[in-house]
């Protein structure tokens, strides 16, 4: 919900600031789509924006902006990782989230749970086309 006159942007679940998000896989949800929220709710802010996200602490339009920059990062490390052929486990070893979970991975899930919900979301996408 977007309260132009207040300039303050309530983002519910699409945004967690500060933590990997959950994306329930099992019910539609999917990495592209948050993504894709997260690109079209930054375009409707400013930098005087007071944003509410889901979870975590009251955000600027820059802290949106580092967890979809976050999200695509670790989008794009899991996608390449699959197409080179590697199994859920070889991913988690990989660890494609290393550069992100110092930042976004002290919340209530773990890297490697974030990373199985980005597998898991892709293998549905792909599996769906």
């Amino acid at each position: 919900v977007f309260f132009k006159k207040a300039n303050v942007l309530h983002t519910g679940d699409l945004f967690f600031n500060g933590l990997y998000p959950f994306i329930d896989v099992s019910s539609g949800g999917g990495i592209d789509g948050v993504i894709a929220a997260a690109k079209k709710l930054i375009g409707m802010v400013d930098d005087e924006t007071k944003i509410i996200p889901g979870h975590g602490p009251l955000a600027t339009k820059a802290d949106y902006q580092a967890f979809h920059d976050m999200l695509v990062g670790i989008r794009k490390n899991v996608a390449k990782l699959m197409a080179d052929g590697k199994t859920l486990d070889e991913v988690l070893a990989a660890d494609p989230a290393k550069e992100w979970n110092g930042t976004w991975g002290k919340g209530f899930l773990t890297p490697q749970a974030f990373v199985s919900i980005v597998h898991d979301s892709l293998k549905k996408a792909n599996k769906d086309d």
